[in-house]
C-alpha cells in the first residue's frame, strides 16, 4: 500500500490541478478567502488540463460526420478518438458500445427504454435516484438497504431466485454511494446476477473519478457515469457496454445522425432504416466538446496513477473523519461501518443543528462549499437517518433539538485537486460552529438557509 507523504500530496495537486482553485470569495464577516470546493461529489472542478485542451481545440471546432471540410473532418476525428479513449479507460470488451450523452441520469434513462420487454429490474433503495427511477416501464423490485457487503450478495441472490427466469431481467447498482462513500461489491453482484440470468448495470458516477473501472474484471454488462464528476465540463457522459438491447432498441431519439437511410413511401409515410452502431442512439449533432473533454480527463488520471490516486484520498478521508471524530456532536452516516473501503464522500449531522443552517454558516463565515439535504437519494438517507421528513423548517433555529433524529443530513466530498488545508479548515470549521455556535443570523429564502443582512 502507497504511503502518503506532504510531499507526494503537493506533487499530486500540482500534477491535476483544477480550475478555481485560487478564487476567493467574500465572507459574512468581513474580508475574504481562498474557497474551499467540498462538494466535488455534486460537481468535481474541471481539470485545468481539460480546460486547456478543450480551449486549444475550440478555433478548430467544426461540424461532425460526412462533412467535406477539413475541420469537420478533423472534429469527427476527435469525436472517434475520444470514444476509444473512453472506451480504453473503462477497459471495455471489444463487442461493446460506447454511447456518448448527457449525464449519468440520461445514461440510464437511454437503458431503461432499450430494455426488452418484460424486463425486470431489481434495484437497491440505496441508489440515486439517476439510477432508481428510470425503469418506469419495467417490473421493478426495490431491494432493502443492506448493511454488509455480504448481505447486499445475499438480498440480491434471494431476489433473483423468486424471479420468472424465463423473462429479462436486470439488476442496476451503484460502485460507490453518494451518500456515503462507501465501495459496493460490484463483482460478487455481477457474479449473483450472471448465475440467474440476469444482467447488470453499473452506476460509476461516484466511483469512476476515484478508483479504476474495468468493464472486463467486474464482469458488468454496461457501466455510466457522467462528466461532471469526472473533472470534465458539464453536458457530457457514457454509457457503454453490450450491444444487443441497444441495437434491438428504438433510437433513444429519433432524428440525423441515428438513421442510415431514409424514404418516402406512396402513402405519403417515411421508412427509416437506423445505425446499429454507437450512432443509433446519438441523434442530432453530438456534444463533441463534452465527449473530447472526457476523453481529456481520462488521460489525465489514467497517467496520474489511480494508485497515487487512491492514496491521496485515503490520506484525506482519514483525515477529515478523525477530525470530525473529535466532536461529540457529530455523527457520520454509514452503511456498512466504519471500516469499510470508501471514496472521498462523508455525509453527517450534527446533534440540535438544522443542516441548511450549517451548510450555509459553512459557506458565509469560512468560504467553505459542502451540500446538506438528501443528495437525489431520499430513500437511503432516511433509512440512515431513521426519518421520513415532509419539510424543512426555519434554519434560524436548530431543526433537531439535542437528542431528535435529524430531517436531512451534511455532506463533504473531495478528490484530485483537492489541498490538506482545505479539509484541515472544513475540520476547526465545524469544530469551532460546533462549540461556539454561529457568528451571523440566518433566515429561510426560497426554502434555503441564507445569511440575514437586513440588519
Amino acid at each position: 500500500m502507497s504511503v502518503f507523504t506532504a510531499a507526494s500530496a503537493q506533487s499530486l495537486c500540482a500534477q491535476l490541478p483544477v480550475l478555481g482553485r485560487d478564487v476567493t470569495v467574500p465572507l459574512v464577516t468581513g474580508g475574504e478567502v481562498t474557497y474551499a470546493a467540498l462538494d466535488y461529489a455534486a460537481s468535481a472542478p474541471a481539470l485545468q488540463r481539460v480546460w486547456d485542451d478543450v480551449a486549444a481545440y475550440a478555433p478548430y471546432y467544426g461540424s461532425v460526420h460526412r462533412g467535406a471540410g477539413y475541420l469537420s473532418q478533423l472534429s469527427t476525428d476527435l469525436f472517434e478518438n475520444a470514444r476509444g479513449t473512453v472506451a480504453e479507460f473503462l477497459d471495455c470488451r471489444s463487442d461493446d458500445q460506447l454511447v456518448f450523452t448527457r449525464s449519468t441520469t440520461d445514461s440510464l434513462n437511454l437503458l431503461a427504454a432499450a430494455l426488452p420487454a418484460g424486463c425486470q429490474v431489481f434495484v437497491f433503495e440505496t441508489e440515486h435516484h439517476a439510477s432508481l427511477l428510470p425503469w418506469r416501464d419495467a417490473l421493478v423490485t426495490c431491494l432493502d438497504a443492506p448493511r454488509t457487503p455480504c448481505q447486499a450478495v445475499e438480498t440480491l441472490e434471494r431476489a433473483l431466485a423468486d424471479r420468472d427466469p424465463d423473462g429479462p431481467a436486470l439488476v442496476c447498482v451503484t460502485g460507490a454511494s453518494n451518500v456515503t462513500g462507501e465501495l459496493w461489491p460490484v463483482r460478487e453482484l455481477a457474479a449473483t446476477a450472471h448465475a440467474h440470468g440476469a444482467r447488470i448495470v453499473l452506476d460509476a458516477a461516484q466511483l469512476a473519478p476515484h478508483h479504476p473501472v474495468s468493464v472486463r474484471d467486474l464482469d458488468v454488462d454496461w457501466v455510466a457515469f457522467s462528466g461532471h464528476k469526472l473533472y470534465a465540463p458539464f453536458g457530457s457522459g457514457v454509457l457503454a457496454g453490450r450491444a444487443d438491447w441497444l441495437r434491438a432498441a428504438e433510437p433513444y431519439l429519433a432524428g440525423g445522425g441515428a438513421s442510415r437511410k431514409v424514404s418516402r413511401r406512396t402513402d405519403g409515410g417515411v421508412d427509416v432504416e437506423w445505425h446499429d452502431t454507437a450512432a443509433r442512439h446519438e441523434a442530432g449533432s453530438p456534444n463533441v466538446i463534452g465527449a473530447y473533454s472526457i476523453a481529456s480527463a481520462c488521460k489525465a488520471l489514467t497517467e496520474a496513477g489511480f494508485d497515487t490516486l487512491v492514496a491521496r484520498e485515503r490520506h484525506l478521508i482519514a483525515k477529515v473523519r478523525a477530525g470530525l471524530a473529535e466532536v461529540p456532536e457529530v455523527r457520520i452516516l454509514s452503511l456498512f461501518g466504519d471500516d469499510a473501503p470508501r471514496v472521498g464522500v462523508i455525509s453527517f449531522v450534527v446533534d440540535g443543528w438544522n443542516s441548511s443552517h450549517f451548510a450555509a454558516a459553512l459557506s458565509a463565515e469560512y468560504g467553505i462549499g459542502v451540500r446538506d439535504g438528501l443528495f437525489c437519494a431520499h430513500p437511503l438517507v432516511r433509512t440512515l437517518l431513521g426519518s421520513d421528513p415532509q419539510t424543512q423548517g426555519e434554519c434560524g433555529a436548530p431543526e433537531a433539538a439535542p437528542g431528535e433524529k435529524s430531517l436531512n443530513a451534511i455532506r463533504v466530498s473531495f478528490g484530485a485537486g483537492t489541498p490538506d488545508e482545505h479539509v484541515e479548515r472544513f475540520v476547526n470549521a465545524v469544530t469551532e460552529l460546533v462549540r461556539d455556535g454561529a457568528r451571523w443570523n440566518y433566515r429561510t429564502e426560497d426554502g434555503r438557509c441564507v445569511p440575514d443582512t437586513s440588519a
